[in-house]
């Protein structure tokens, strides 16, 4: 999937979307956990930002840095206009402006990023200048 290159004001992202492929109940989780060890289930965003229990650290530092809020949902609580965008593919990033949402990452762009989350930092940055997205802050076109 790519994205679509915007021009004027409306270019500043907003916000970032980042959906896992899991389902976001307790059932779902252990399930995804249970099905992760034995090698059956992988999400490659799951990976690069959380441990076995908890967020990791290494990802709550790159996601601060992004300077925008980076919302997280699972295959089954995602908003309609990001499953819409998506075709209800996961694992994604989406970066979303006043007007409209771009994907910047698909579930390939993810795996690349080899559960590192400084690149995968790196990469929602370098597709956000390739769609010519601003961050906040940032000097106009």
């Amino acid at each position: 999937m790519t994205g679509e290159a915007f021009e004027g004001a409306d270019n500043e992202i907003r916000r970032l979307v980042a959906v896992y492929d899991a389902v976001g109940t307790l059932r779902g989780e252990l399930a995804y956990v249970l099905r992760a060890r034995i090698g059956s289930a992988h999400c490659a965003l799951c990976d690069i930002t959380h441990g076995v229990i908890r967020e990791r650290a290494d990802w709550q530092t790159q996601r601060a840095a992004l300077g925008v809020p980076v919302d997280t949902f699972h295959r089954d609580d995602q908003p309609s206009e990001v499953r819409e965008l998506t075709g209800g593919v996961a694992p994604v990033v989406v970066a979303q402006t006043l007007r409209t949402a771009a994907v910047l990452l698909d579930r390939h762009a993810i795996e690349r990023c080899n559960g590192s989350p400084a690149r995968l930092s790196e990469a929602i940055r370098a597709e956000a200048a390739r769609l010519e997205l601003r961050w906040p802050g940032a000097p106009g076109p």
